[in-house]
């Protein structure tokens, strides 16, 4: 297509064309020859190129492929949440390796019954968390929240339940330098309640058990704050039949800490007294004594007591010490008691004196006559002084 135009104006870099029917045309002025003024007519043919368009369309389908096949076939995969191991207090969750395909990751948070727990530190390594301090014999439901560039996915909602204090499968342990025989007695201990051994300390350990306090295990297991207790630990709570406390049962535990209890459910073995119940020590009683009936304590006989209240506990006179006294004959029981009685209402008045208003005159009469006495001899300060003077006398006189 042959299209006649001519040159209204030429500048620096843009050229003016008119179009026989009077419209503009802007066109670089680096396109047209050098000898172009302003009037001049020039011939422009214009063909439309085929083969480029085709080669245009082929590159762009291609990138287009190419975007599918990146971005589009591959997405984050969703979490997938597992339990690890379960106690009475604590529970280990584990999902597999974070899968964001070409997205960025934003973040991971762990969610407990409904709220939001915390976010998973280093969410590309952390393959698992714990969670502690729960209440015993609980449910809870669990989830994760994985935020991505590409969009937010949740996992499945994991409901577990803590165990009750008589369920041990929960218990892992990790055994550390222990005697051969004793690593195999707790081996059999710990099959016997049901409990697990790792060989090395992981995030679902919860006891780690050894008789010496030294290894490259006794020291994660510090760093990871999991109790080192003694075989007796294991011991204890198979006899108990529930988990029981370290306290007692650390390397640097004083034995006596321990409270040693028996399993209600399992029978105690021949040869070993069951601990449960032991029997109350008998009260301290004097050897070969006779017990005595309780008597209303004697009064005296001109004169009532007129205290009010209680009378105080009765005084009774000590006996002669006496060895391997015969038994006492159950016939002559009550003549001895009727011969005790008697003495004591013969003592009585002598021995304990009811507190009375009556006992008044008698105790003024008697500081009458010692005030008395003190008078005629010159007080007892005088008699110590007349005392003195005579022995300095005789001493002269010697």
């Amino acid at each position: 297509m042959l299209v006649s135009l001519t040159v209204g104006k030429v500048d620096a870099g843009v050229a003016v064309l008119l179009t026989q029917d009077k419209r503009l045309i802007e066109f670089p002025s680096i396109l047209l020859p050098s000898t172009i003024t302003s009037g001049s007519i020039v011939d422009i043919e214009v063909k439309q190129n085929h083969e480029a368009e085709r080669k245009s369309q082929a590159a762009f389908a291609a990138l287009q492929r190419q975007i599918l096949n990146t971005y589009g076939l591959h997405v984050p995969a969703t979490p997938l949440l597992r339990l690890r191991n379960a106690t009475q207090t604590s529970l280990v969750l584990e999902w597999d390796p974070i899968q964001l395909a070409t997205t960025t990751l934003r973040s991971l948070a762990l969610y407990r019954n409904g709220s939001k727990a915390g976010n998973i530190p280093r969410p590309l390594e952390t393959l698992s968390t714990k969670m502690s301090g729960l209440a015993i014999d609980t449910e809870y439901s669990f989830y994760l929240v994985l935020k991505t560039s590409g969009g937010i996915y949740t996992s499945n909602t994991l409901a577990v339940k803590t165990h009750a204090m008589n369920n041990l499968t929960g218990i892992t342990v990790t055994p550390g330098i222990l005697p051969p025989q004793l690593r195999e007695s707790l081996e059999a201990a710990i099959s016997r309640i049901g409990a697990r051994i790792n060989d090395t300390v992981k995030i679902d350990t919860t006891h780690f058990v050894c008789t010496e306090g030294r290894g490259r295990d006794w020291e994660r297991a510090n760093e990871m704050n999991i109790p080192v207790v003694r075989p007796e630990w294991v011991e204890g709570c198979e006899r108990e039949g529930k988990i029981i406390g370290v306290r007692g049962y650390y390397l640097d535990a004083d034995p006596k800490q321990r409270q040693i209890g028996s399993n209600p459910s399992l029978s105690a073995p021949a040869g070993r007294p069951s601990t449960t119940t032991a029997p109350a020590p008998p009260a301290p009683q004097q050897a070969n004594v006779p017990q005595r009936p309780k008597e209303q304590s004697p009064q005296s006989p001109d004169r009532d007591s007129t205290v009010s209240g209680e009378p105080g506990p009765e005084v009774l006179p000590t006996p002669p010490p006496q060895k391997d006294l015969p038994p006492t004959p159950a016939e002559g029981g009550e003549d001895e008691s009727e011969d005790e009685e008697a003495e004591e209402e013969e003592e009585g008045p002598t021995a304990v004196e009811p507190k009375g208003k009556g006992r008044a005159p008698d105790v003024e009469s008697d500081q009458e006559e010692d005030e008395d006495d003190e008078e005629e001899s010159g007080g007892p300060q005088q008699l110590s002084q007349a005392e003195g003077k005579g022995a300095e006398m005789e001493d002269v006189a010697l």
